[in-house]
């Protein structure tokens, strides 16, 4: 397992890194600059500004300058926000987006898990084709569609939610619903499918055979086995959460990394947009490395490949 896990940690590292680089060039390689605007500055203060930000240096020298700053944990001054470094701005949008993604993935594994098995003990029938049909709507529309309507209905005509901000719990559940619906119907229809598999296989079909009870034939037999799919979708499904975030943040006024992140591209400010990039992908390879390693302990196969 040490080995495995080493490996894992080898490849993370070498992933950051070729991401901390794509990143850096390609926001250099866009169009405009971090202090151009509908007032052109004058030439000297523009070069001053270039100057103190190391932007008057060449771009390979700039990017040694950064690795060496962000080895010490340094993301680097933000471009346009000069009361705040990069660090800073990333301390008080992080906890916020975390916890949406992780309340959207929570709801996301509980509606889906329970959906998908109970869907999955009645293939066919009835309750089968209901929750089918919830969960292709919940597919086929997405986040930025559902975010209005949930507004109007439980915002504004309703008035049991706020519409944004982030001052109590309640402001954090349309947000998480929002994010939470298309991967509840996908969890959905992978326990499904995995249900109706396992449910086929001898050793479920001899236990049901003796009298086995439902309750107890789902928890000791079937889930263990079922959940294996979901459990390999934890990863890519944790990515798209954070991904898809940045959007929903936007519409909710929720000021968490997504939106410092979309507010930094729009700016042009090079370093804030490294830094949320490094922040996610960091993020993104954490948990991945941890579904792997949940993996790896559920099939010992994975350890040894």
């Amino acid at each position: 397992m040490s080995r495995y896990l080493l490996r894992r940690l080898a490849f993370a590292i070498v992933t950051l890194l070729a991401v901390v680089t794509v990143t850096f060039f390609l926001v250099r390689l866009a169009p405009g600059g971090p202090f151009d605007g509908e007032r052109r500055l004058p030439p000297d203060v523009e070069a001053n500004l270039r100057a103190a930000y190391d932007l008057d240096q060449p771009v390979v020298v700039q990017y040694g300058r950064y690795l060496a700053r962000l080895a010490r944990g340094d993301l680097g001054p933000s471009f346009r926000q000069k009361d705040f470094s990069v660090n800073e701005l990333i301390a008080m949008g992080l906890p916020i987006s975390v916890g949406i993604g992780l309340a959207a993935l929570s709801l996301a594994l509980l509606l889906g898990v329970a959906g998908g098995t109970f869907a999955g003990l009645s293939r066919d029938g009835p309750r089968d084709r209901m929750l089918v049909l919830g969960a292709t709507l919940g597919l086929a529309l997405p986040p930025i569609v559902v975010a209005p309507v949930l507004v109007l209905v439980f915002a504004v005509t309703l008035g049991w939610f706020p519409a944004g901000g982030y001052a109590t719990a309640k402001h954090f559940v349309l947000p998480a619903v929002t994010l939470a619906l298309p991967y509840a119907a996908a969890f959905m229809r992978l326990t499904r499918g995995s249900v109706a598999e396992v449910l086929q296989r001898p050793h479920v079909v001899t236990a049901r055979a003796k009298g086995l009870g439902p309750l107890r034939l789902v928890t000791r037999h079937v889930l263990p086995s079922a959940l294996m799919p979901v459990v390999s979708f934890l990863g890519p499904a944790a990515a798209a959460l954070l991904a898809g975030s940045m959007v929903i943040e936007e519409v909710f006024s929720l000021p968490g990394l997504g939106r410092y992140f979309v507010q930094g591209a729009l700016n042009r400010d090079y370093t804030l947009v490294t830094g949320a990039v490094i922040v996610y992908a960091a993020l993104v390879l954490a948990f991945n490395l941890l579904v792997d390693l949940g993996y790896a302990r559920l099939d010992p196969r994975i350890r040894h490949a």
